[in-house]
């Protein structure tokens, strides 16, 4: 699919983490990105403007703020652009999160979700591209995780709605024709990253001599995904819509993660090394919610678009800590 550049691209959650990178991305790149956010505080929203702020040097950008819960305001976008290309990133984030406020979750996840899929519904587009996440995968044990496993499973309510993207998605496509993707990112991390995840949250209490809690006594493995590579993975996946399935649906979900799960104090470890500085370590149990491993097959990313997710963690967590350094000097 050719890209028609005098038509703007809808990313929400724009002002995000991974939607920041990919509007920056795609802007350098000369398209027209129409950003959609609600900026809520789920963490400091100074981070989300700091980044909206990098992003309106672009003179193609533009900034909508909004919930995607809010059907009238996104079916006015929709009406007023005629837009080909959805990336719907706009979500409650968070799993132990999702135990304490979980109609958080329901509101943004499940009814924001439904309101894109009506939408493109009633403007047809050629390609929505959506988030899922590994947590879909719950506790299962058999590794590596692959698209064609159970997923029937979740152990936290944030799983349960992203799963239920996945099965929404399926639906529009079976009955309106709408060609959509999913992505099920594994662990992102690096600059202009989320406040709320460990490794940031590491970064903050190590360099301020707080302890740092390490759950089910560190015996945890990740498959920690460096942004740049999943930004190349959606760029390499929006010009391209799924091949019908075998019931002739256009509909596919895809894991993004760097296929090599790393043990949570080896991260630590690295994480020490770049900081140059020891961590206080606190011990504790495993949360509800946590699984004990992360760890993407992606046979199918590398056999469609020849594509694999591959910075290491060392380069990767240097990276991060160098803008960490600077943003919070």
């Amino acid at each position: 699919m050719i890209i028609d550049k005098t038509k703007p691209i809808l990313i929400t959650g724009g002002a995000g983490f991974i939607g920041y990178h990919l509007t920056r991305k795609l802007l350098v790149q000369d398209y027209q990105i129409i950003a959609y956010d609600n900026l809520n505080d789920y963490y400091d929203t100074n981070l989300k403007i700091a980044r909206l702020a990098e992003l309106q040097n672009f003179p193609k950008f533009k900034f909508v703020k909004g919930d995607v819960a809010d059907f009238t305001l996104i079916k006015d976008l929709f009406e007023q652009n005629q837009f080909d290309i959805i990336i719907n990133l706009a979500a409650q984030a968070g799993v132990r999160y999702s135990i304490e406020n979980p109609r958080s979750y329901i509101e943004s996840n499940i009814i924001g979700f439904f309101n894109i899929l009506e939408c493109c519904r009633y403007y047809p587009v050629k390609h929505l591209v959506y988030a899922s996440s590994s947590s879909v995968y719950g506790a299962n044990k058999k590794t590596p995780f692959s698209v064609d496993d159970r997923v029937d499973n979740p152990v936290s309510l944030y799983a349960a709605t992203k799963k239920s993207n996945e099965l929404m998605a399926y639906t529009y496509s079976h009955l309106y024709q709408i060609p959509a993707t999913g992505l099920r990112f594994f662990t992102v991390y690096g600059p202009y990253g989320r406040p709320d995840m460990a490794y940031f949250l590491f970064t903050k209490k190590i360099l301020n001599n707080e302890p740092i809690e390490i759950f089910n006594n560190g015996n945890m493995y990740r498959d920690f995904t460096y942004i740049d590579d999943v930004v190349d993975a959606l760029v390499n996946i929006i010009p391209k819509t799924p091949y019908p399935d075998e019931n002739s649906v256009k509909h596919k979900v895809y894991n993004i993660g760097n296929n090599r799960p790393v043990k949570l104090m080896d991260f630590i470890e690295t994480l020490e090394e770049c900081l140059g500085k020891k961590a206080v370590k606190k011990f504790l149990p495993m949360q509800k919610g946590d699984v004990y491993i992360t760890y993407a097959d992606v046979d199918e990313l590398i056999n469609d678009f020849n594509f694999k997710p591959n910075t290491s963690i060392k380069i990767g967590l240097r990276k991060f800590v160098d803008w960490y350094k600077e943003y919070y000097s």
